[in-house]
């Protein structure tokens, strides 16, 4: 038998899985595992969550009585720093499986008699709004206890920067961090990418296209919810790519109040048949937004990019010209002047590269900023492969950023320039107003007499 076929032995395999039961088993006992023997990795998900950077214990299915009935949380984390200690009981689910909001609620009892600090979920749940948790419960139970969840493909990201940029001092834990990355991307470890739009999102495209939708119809809430969810997921995978943490670009008060983006993205579907997200990238010229036209079947891609603060109109689109050298003709431009309400000059890059003059449509006005923006197809179909919507929308937001917007800089102005002693020019003055000494302000020619 050829070599070909032979299966390299792995810390973490994938064979043997047998039902979700066992898959479920498996993916707590080896991220918990991982956490407690690479220090680096266990530190980066436990810290924003409020533990202390300390060291990481781990254990599975631990038993607590409550009431007269026994529960077995999947799994209990705890990190000791000198006196203080922190506790969270741990519930994942893998695959398809949702939360249950009364096993949530029934550990997060056991978590306040008990003194724990928190109760943690991992799923592949994404919620739309990071802090918020995708499960509704009862609030009176989240007074002493916080409920934090952790999606699948978030704990994947965390573990690829870990390892990939931020780096772990041990080789040895290092190579673990790795197995447990190598067995989260297979397919069979549970972990699964974001595969579903819902199943409202036939219905409610056939709403978009007749123009039927209403505000209160529960499958534009559930769609929004999803689209939101698909771009953070989109985000994430940037992220892993580039090495940086990229967060949905979100108002104050929609982190605050979710409800207040869901109801302003169903205002937003109802009325124009589309939906708008965003991304913050650190480091690019601004925020990735992504506007999904589900009436249009179009997906449209854009940075807003502030003008140069100096030059002529024609040579602040030359600026933006000249770093679009590797973004396709057919990428929109368009322009806004100073002072001015209302949509700006809009041309293709094609076009403007042979005439910048198209964009300005009155040379005595400044320019204040530019609009890249790239159009694509949107699949139809709610799942993933080819013709599907979500893989329209990932492969249109990696390729806005790797076509346009990475390369594009923000607008610096120029150091002032010292000025060398031949470039100087004085005023000629009167012989009585000379003076002994040498100034800046002197000619070649000045000089006591």
């Amino acid at each position: 038998m050829s070599e070909d076929t032979w299966l390299a032995a792995r810390l973490i395999p994938t064979s043997g899985i047998n039902g979700a039961d066992e898959q479920e088993r498996r993916a707590t006992s080896a991220l918990l595992a991982v956490m407690c023997a690479v220090r680096e990795f266990g530190r980066a998900l436990t810290q924003p969550l409020g533990a202390p950077a300390g060291a990481v214990q781990t254990y599975i299915e631990v038993p607590f009585k409550l009431g007269d009935a026994k529960v077995f949380p999947d799994g209990l984390i705890r990190v000791s720093r000198g006196q203080r200690e922190w506790t969270a009981l741990v519930e994942v689910k893998t695959g398809s499986n949702d939360l249950k909001a009364d096993q949530l609620e029934n550990y997060l009892d056991v978590a306040r008699e008990q003194g724990f600090d928190a109760v943690i979920t991992i799923s592949n749940q994404i919620p739309p709004v990071p802090g918020q948790h995708p499960t509704a419960v009862d609030k009176r139970r989240l007074k002493k206890v916080a409920l934090h969840h952790l999606p699948w493909s978030e704990v994947l990201t965390t573990a690829v920067m870990q390892k990939e940029y931020r780096g772990v001092a041990d080789p040895d834990q290092a190579w673990v961090l790795g197995e447990l990355i190598r067995y989260l991307e297979h397919p069979k470890s549970g972990a699964l990418e974001f595969s579903d739009m819902g199943p409202n999102w036939v219905t409610l495209r056939e709403s978009v296209g007749a123009g039927t939708l209403r505000a209160n119809d529960a499958a534009a809430a559930d769609v929004v919810g999803r689209f939101d969810a698909l771009v953070r997921y989109a985000g994430l995978k940037l992220g892993r790519g580039l090495g940086t943490e990229i967060v949905p670009a979100l108002t104050r008060r929609e982190l605050a109040e979710p409800a207040v983006r869901t109801q302003a993205l169903v205002a937003q579907l109802t009325s124009t048949g589309a939906m708008t997200a965003g991304l913050r990238i650190p480091g690019a010229v601004g925020a990735l937004y992504i506007t999904a036209d589900v009436r249009a079947a179009k997906i449209t891609c854009h940075v807003d990019v502030d003008a140069p603060r100096e030059g002529r109109p024609t040579t602040r689109v030359n600026w933006l010209v000249r770093q679009l050298k590797q973004a396709p003709e057919s990428v929109r431009l368009e322009s806004f002047a100073a002072y001015s309400r209302g949509p700006g000059n809009a041309e293709l890059l094609k076009a403007v590269r042979e005439n910048p003059g198209l964009l300005i449509s009155d040379p005595a006005k400044e320019l204040k900023a530019f609009r890249v923006a790239a159009n694509s197809t949107a699949g139809t179909k709610r799942g993933t492969g080819r013709g599907s919507f979500i893989d329209s929308v990932l492969d249109a937001v990696d390729d806005f950023y790797q076509q346009v917007l990475q390369n594009l800089k923000p607008w610096m102005q120029a150091p002032p320039r010292l000025r060398s002693p031949e470039e100087v020019v004085a005023e000629p003055v009167s012989p009585a107003l000379v003076s002994t000494a040498i100034s800046s302000q002197d000619g070649p020619e000045a000089g006591p007499s």
